[in-house]
């Protein structure tokens, strides 16, 4: 009897792991995740409308985000800063909400010492809107690289028919980039560290 169980919980086992659960998700999280997921393959062209300043690097040049990347799980989005393109946006869904990741390379493709920061949603937030406090990972690299202000941060993505906006905020500071959704551009090539 008791080799019975025991094979039955063995084979039980291994059908949990050959056929894993789907990730489920609450309606807000779903309505988000698809509708930037619509915009799959392609780019659009952004502007600082917070926060900038007149010598740097967001306010100078072309910013364009490409949802380059889409599955049911997973969203990459790469953000480019003129000719810079170190930074991708990974959105996830996690089966308790979504994750936002920035994965930082180096023009070689290594990843840069401040990477996958960011954060996990707390709330079911809205279709149109959603906020990731910093996590524990982000906050322990802010600390380590020298940056405890960064310990605050929250990122919100909100994205309507017309348009898509990137938001940081922590005590002090409130930057955002403004895409129009209206009108698609070529696409960049592929990120540091990606393939094309």
């Amino acid at each position: 009897m008791k080799k019975i169980i025991f094979t039955s919980l063995i084979l039980s086992s291994t059908y949990v792991l050959a056929n894993p659960s789907p990730l489920v998700s609450i309606d807000s999280h779903d309505q988000f995740f698809n509708a930037i997921s619509k915009h799959c393959g392609k780019a659009f062209l952004g502007k600082v409308t917070s926060g900038g300043s007149s010598n740097d690097s967001f306010s100078n040049n072309n910013l364009i985000m490409h949802v380059r990347r889409c599955n049911d799980t997973e969203l990459q989005v790469p953000f480019h800063v003129g000719k810079d393109a170190s930074r991708t946006w990974i959105i996830t869904k996690t089966g308790s909400g979504l994750s936002l990741k920035h994965d930082h390379r180096h023009k070689d493709g290594t990843p840069d010492t401040s990477t996958m920061y960011g954060g996990h949603t707390v709330d079911a937030g809205w279709a149109q809107a959603q906020s990731f406090p910093a996590d524990q990972y982000s906050k322990e690299l802010f600390i380590k690289s020298g940056i405890p202000q960064s310990t605050a941060n929250t990122w919100h993505m909100y994205i309507y028919p017309e348009k898509f906006t990137y938001r940081l905020t922590r005590e002090g500071r409130d930057f955002s980039v403004d895409f129009n959704l209206t009108k698609s551009i070529t696409p960049p090539p592929a990120p540091w560290g990606y393939k094309n």
